[in-house]
């Protein structure tokens, strides 16, 4: 009975939750506005209303989901029940109150007494709108269809900004640990508790899903472990026969499966990410971001809200689907929309087809239409996400387009290192030599190394080392790492070497190990102060490349702590 009372009176709980909001959100006005009068504190003020307004919309959207699964299970209780009235006359035969009726309706009936229109009032019948099953009746077939295949999470809700990151295999590289390594890297403490990252490993091989899971909690253990970081996976039933989907647009077999189940994909991701955040971003798995991109975008966001703008979607990247904000609430009308349309065409054009659905007086010409979409599709400048992979997850395809909004990325970091001569057993490429990497003035480029290359930096003058940082690769080929390779010393001191009490790690021709290069192409490190001055440090190669190899950044300090 408290489920049929909660199920039976959703709109005057609405009302006590919206006023309730209306009691908090009201007093709180009243109290910046007469504490803060100056500009910049106005400005702020308008920003937080914003963010509460779009918290409240993002609230109450959650709040018609539980009052949608009340209905349903109003509507199955009402389907079992048997019409009739109980001992009390306000019931059925089961005791379930029916909707009352006004005295003049009851009157009314009463006058009707025998007539078959006076039975017409209150069936037990119930209009069934469409839904997903509708569009994708394939999903009937299972009763998992909708359900996780693999969930890797520490349920973390509630956040300004979700950002979804689907990928999938790829035939010849991937860029996803390089993409986020530099959206984790590209935030603030602040930002990434108030942030949610979920790789979407759109694949159905569980193999291959607990490949990636694995790799990503490997890699960023911190952000796993606080919740900045979920893997997710679909069940395999998601997905209707890829091979008997209609050929349209007179694309080839291939490019339509690809193309149809990317906006599947994206369904399946933003829903799944709905509840979770206020602000929604869709990116891909092989970007670029700027610094501080999540506090920007959320900027942008709110102050276009503050000034009562009605916009849908916010671009931040003038590519694809990349970078692309909405408001959490109103992800529904995407995820539909791609439902209905996802055999038709690319998720890209579907967007654009929506907007134009939302904005476009087709009464009025093109122009008043391109005039309509740019207030609520609303493009951010400089934009803030590069894309940089260059095989596309379609086989056979290249993508080269990069966003001229971006801006140049800065590709090596120069510093002040000891006097030394640098010699290199890997070949290098055109201009990017060693010699010139290590003097700050370009980055150097190394084509494929082999197992027992070196890199050697003999000092003029035997220094101490205090700390290193080499970091390998750079935004245009994230790829072209150190992979296995070690750092190393030679000490002066001979005697060190066999000697008691320490644990250093020798290599058979007299050098120190003092460091490696990890999974994301950086060896940084402090050598035991037992070492004293070396002669020369050099990067030792134990395993083949598939790739070439660059130094982006080649950083020694000695006692003179150089910059």
């Amino acid at each position: 009975m408290t489920v049929l009372n909660l199920a039976l009176g959703p709109l005057r709980r609405r009302n006590g939750f919206l006023i309730l909001a209306f009691v908090v959100f009201v007093p709180f006005c009243f109290f910046v506005v007469f504490s803060v009068p100056d500009v910049s504190s106005e400005q702020l003020l308008g920003q937080r209303l914003a963010e509460l307004q779009v918290k409240l919309q993002y609230l109450d959207s959650m709040y018609r989901m539980r009052q949608e699964d009340l209905q349903q299970l109003t509507q199955h209780i009402d389907q079992i029940s048997v019409p009739g009235e109980n001992a009390t006359g306000n019931g059925n035969a089961y005791g379930l109150p029916v909707q009352e009726l006004r005295p003049e309706v009851k009157q009314l009936i009463k006058n009707m007494s025998g007539m078959h229109a006076a039975t017409g009032l209150n069936p037990p019948i119930m209009l069934r709108l469409p839904s997903a099953y509708h569009f994708l009746p394939h999903l009937l077939d299972d009763p998992s269809s909708l359900r996780l295949a693999y969930l890797m999470s520490k349920n973390r809700n509630g956040v300004s900004v979700v950002m979804g990151v689907p990928t999938v295999r790829r035939e010849k590289q991937s860029y996803l640990m390089d993409t986020l390594q530099n959206l984790v890297d590209g935030m603030t403490p602040e930002e990434a508790n108030d942030s949610l990252i979920v790789v979407f490993v759109a694949e159905t091989e569980v193999e291959y899903v607990l490949q990636v899971a694995k790799e990503i909690e490997m890699r960023f253990p911190q952000q796993v472990d606080a919740g900045l970081l979920e893997v997710v996976s679909p069940s395999p039933a998601y997905y209707p026969n890829l091979d008997k989907l209609r050929i349209t647009l007179g694309d080839s077999p291939e490019r339509v499966r690809w193309r149809s189940k990317q906006n599947l994909d994206f369904a399946f991701l933003m829903s799944y990410c709905q509840p979770k955040g206020t602000f929604y971003v869709q990116l891909e798995d092989d970007i670029l971001a700027k610094p501080s991109y999540i506090s920007e975008m959320k900027k942008f966001a709110l102050e276009k809200i503050a000034t009562k703008e009605s916009w849908f979607v916010l671009d931040f990247c003038q590519l694809g689907f990349i970078g692309k904000l909405f408001k959490s609430a109103e992800l529904p009308w995407l995820v539909n929309f791609f439902q209905m349309f996802y055999n038709d065409k690319p998720v890209d054009w579907l967007l654009d087809h929506l907007i134009s659905t939302k904005a476009c007086n087709w009464d009025k010409g093109n122009d008043y239409c391109k005039r309509d979409k740019a207030k609520v599709w609303l493009h951010y400048k400089p934009s803030l996400f590069q894309h940089i992979g260059t095989h596309s997850s379609l086989k056979g395809k290249v993508q080269k387009l990069k966003d001229k909004q971006f801006g140049k990325v800065a590709l090596f970091f120069p510093h002040s290192n000891p006097e030394a001569e640098v010699v290199s057993g890997i070949k290098h490429y055109k201009q990017y030599t060693l010699e010139r990497a290590y003097l700050g003035e370009t980055f150097f480029w190394g084509l494929l190394p082999q197992p027992g290359d070196q890199l050697t930096f003999k000092f003029t003058n035997p220094i101490t080392v205090k700390r290193f940082h080499f970091k390998s690769g750079n935004a245009e080929h994230p790829s072209d790492k150190f992979y296995n390779a070690t750092v190393e010393v030679l000490p002066i001191d001979t005697t060190l070497y066999n000697s008691n009490g320490n644990s250093l790690n020798f290599t058979t021709d007299g050098y120190i190990v003092v460091g490696k290069f990890d999974g994301a192409g950086v060896a940084s490190g402090v050598p035991d102060d037992t070492i004293g001055k070396v002669h020369s440090l050099r990067l030792h190669v134990h395993s083949e490349s598939d790739n070439w190899a660059i130094l982006s950044e080649i950083h020694i300090q000695d006692e003179l702590a150089r910059r």
